[in-house]
């Protein structure tokens, strides 16, 4: 096993390898020292489960590469992770995104060391906070219509997939909720669903927007 107490990954696809060659340019290489990054690629044609690029900062998942397999994409990335890394969190956000303050990651990072040591304080789940308080048929398919139009999102909370963490416990936790996770169709919906209440006690709320911008 190989140790990085915190591992960014970046949710990229072939079709906008671009987008993480801009990152590459530009936030990226100014990110704190004690923080790994992937991108995270999904070729269905792979051998294994899962390969890493480490000279690439890539790892590569076999999944199908399409917006409606990203769930499947996430949980396998993260079970990757896991069987690969001692690691306390796991950073997630996407390949559209410029972080407009690089100085974010070492707040977050002094706030999540502090409280890591106490069981009780411990914080396994922060993001900008969706509270769904009643079910509704969600209409991203106007946004992505490869989106079946029946959606269904349930009651719970849940952080934006702008940028969210989980802990070592919630990761491990998630992991035995594979079959779950995959056949949902909204990638940051479906980890808060899964995630459970009792790891969602402490969640961190963050004003995300502050911090990350869509690339132009």
């Amino acid at each position: 096993m190989l140790d990085s107490d915190y591992i960014l990954l970046i949710f990229n696809c072939f079709k906008y390898r671009f987008k993480a060659l801009k990152q590459n340019d530009s936030w990226i290489p100014n990110l704190p020292k004690n923080v790994i990054y992937f991108h995270v690629l999904g070729d269905p044609e792979l051998t294994n489960d899962f390969e890493f690029s480490l000279s690439e900062n890539i790892l590569y998942i076999k999944v199908d590469d399409d917006y409606n397999s990203l769930p499947k994409k996430v949980i396998r990335a993260y079970s990757a992770i896991n069987k690969t890394y001692n690691f306390k969190y796991i950073f997630k956000t996407d390949d559209d995104q410029q972080v407009t303050n690089i100085n974010f990651f070492n707040v977050i990072i002094r706030l999540l060391n502090k409280k890591y040591d106490d069981n009780e304080t411990r914080i396994h789940y922060g993001g900008h906070i969706v509270d769904v308080k009643q079910a509704y048929k969600s209409e991203y398919y106007r946004i992505h219509d490869e989106l079946p139009q029946d959606l269904i999102v349930k009651s719970t909370k849940y952080c934006s997939g702008r940028f969210y963490f989980l802990s070592n416990n919630s990761i491990n936790q998630l992991i035995q909720k594979n079959d779950e996770i995959s056949s949902e169709y909204l990638e940051d919906y479906a980890i808060g669903l899964n995630l459970s209440t009792q790891l969602k006690i402490n969640m961190l709320p963050l004003d995300t927007n502050k911090y990350f911008i869509d690339f132009k």
